[in-house]
């Protein structure tokens, strides 16, 4: 997959909850994990987030939404059950994103929402637990940017095959495999003259 992406959290205050939704992103290859305003303690979000993902993975704590610091061209991407979002399943992920849920019981501050890019919603009848949210959303971004053989039209039948490239294999590679297969006789012959020298 191209780009990367970082999940975080906003006010938060149940730690086991932020550590499950960090295990998560640690075990889908978020390239970061932050939270804004939020009362994380490592040791209880440690009980369920046991990859251990600070450990691995950058995490950030921002005092703020003003003191959130983000890389050059990475978009905020708020993930908030508001009429105007766009829903997960039609949402284009940008290649560099860093998403973030708002508090168990609340949602996303104004000022997050002020310096979000985009929101989207996952289209459900109530709220789902934010480890949850935060899981269905990484999981939409593998399934639209990552390369994966289409499914079967049958369920239980074999997924199609995944298509070959379009712009071959880089030359660089294909010369060297031609070299290992079959190295040109000059070489060899260079070679065995090198190795009768002593």
């Amino acid at each position: 997959m191209r780009g990367y992406f970082g999940i975080g959290v906003e006010s938060v205050s149940k730690s086991m909850n932020v550590g499950g939704l960090f295990r998560s992103a640690h075990a889908f290859g978020a390239s970061f994990v932050f939270t804004v305003d939020a009362k994380y303690q490592a040791r209880e979000g440690g009980l369920s987030d046991t990859s251990k993902t600070p450990g691995h993975v950058p995490f950030y704590q921002f005092p703020n939404a003003a003191g959130l610091i983000l890389p050059d061209k990475c978009e905020l991407v708020g993930i908030e059950l508001l009429d105007d979002a766009a829903e997960l399943p039609s949402f284009r992920h940008p290649q560099m994103a860093a998403y973030v849920l708002g508090p168990e019981r609340g949602s996303l501050s104004p000022e997050i929402l002020e310096r979000c890019t985009y929101t989207v919603k996952i289209p459900t009848k109530f709220c789902v637990n934010l480890g949850v949210a935060g899981a269905i959303v990484m999981y939409d971004r593998l399934m639209s940017q990552g390369r994966h053989a289409r499914r079967p039209v049958m369920p239980g039948g074999e997924p199609e095959p995944m298509p070959k490239s379009e712009f071959g294999t880089p030359a660089s590679i294909t010369k060297m495999d031609a070299f290992r297969a079959e190295p040109p006789a000059a070489e060899v012959e260079e070679f065995m003259e090198m190795v009768d020298n002593g």
